[in-house]
């Protein structure tokens, strides 16, 4: 593995454009992360060529540099005894990124920053659903009968089965109102409350 020196974090600082052209820098786990003046600037090819880069990629306005876990915190350590660089965290650059985006981007930023978090509850319910169609499904294996038809047994399985999958679809508003209500900043609990309203019989 190659190692952090000064050259090479040298290389990396006059490829995206030099200090003028860094707003902002952070890192996580295994990327140099920063938002730039201008990415048009950005010598992609001369990037590839620095033995520490592993890749490098725009995404919802961050410059990110792929460097590796373990070495990237003392790239980052060297990039700002290098440069007057603003060091922010991760969250504040993302914020900041945030600002940069047009009406649409942030539209579909707030989308997704809503569901992702309720995502696996979904998507591990639509997997459940499945595993139940396939015991109670007629014909699927039989002509004319079902998994629970031919082992009894499984009833009980699939009953449970299907309670638990049925619950995340059938209370998706709480889930949903949750999520939307903790991303602006209120209490989830009211976002709970005001999806379950969506989900009152009476």
């Amino acid at each position: 593995m190659a190692k952090v020196t000064k050259k090479n974090v040298a290389a990396i600082i006059a490829a995206i454009g030099g200090e003028d052209n860094i707003n902002m820098a952070t890192h996580c786990i295994s990327r140099l992360r920063f938002q730039l003046k201008d990415e048009s600037i950005v010598d992609e090819a001369a990037l590839k060529e620095i033995d520490i880069v592993r890749g490098n990629f725009s995404s919802n306005g961050q410059y990110q540099v792929v460097i590796g876990q373990g070495t990237v915190d003392k790239a980052y350590e060297e990039l700002v005894r290098q440069t007057n660089v603003k060091e922010v965290t991760t969250a504040e650059l993302k914020e900041e990124n945030a600002k940069k985006l047009n009406p649409l981007q942030k539209i579909v930023k707030m989308l997704a920053d809503v569901f992702i978090p309720i995502l696996p509850a979904i998507v591990a319910s639509g997997l459940l659903l499945g595993i139940n169609n396939v015991l109670v499904g007629v014909g699927i294996f039989v002509e004319g009968k079902s998994l629970v038809d031919m082992y009894p047994n499984l009833a009980g399985i699939a009953g449970m089965i299907s309670m638990i999958a049925g619950t995340a679809f059938a209370f998706l508003p709480a889930l949903v109102g949750w999520s939307a209500v903790k991303y602006f900043g209120g209490n989830p609990l009211m976002g709970i409350v005001l999806g379950l309203v969506l989900v009152n019989p009476a």
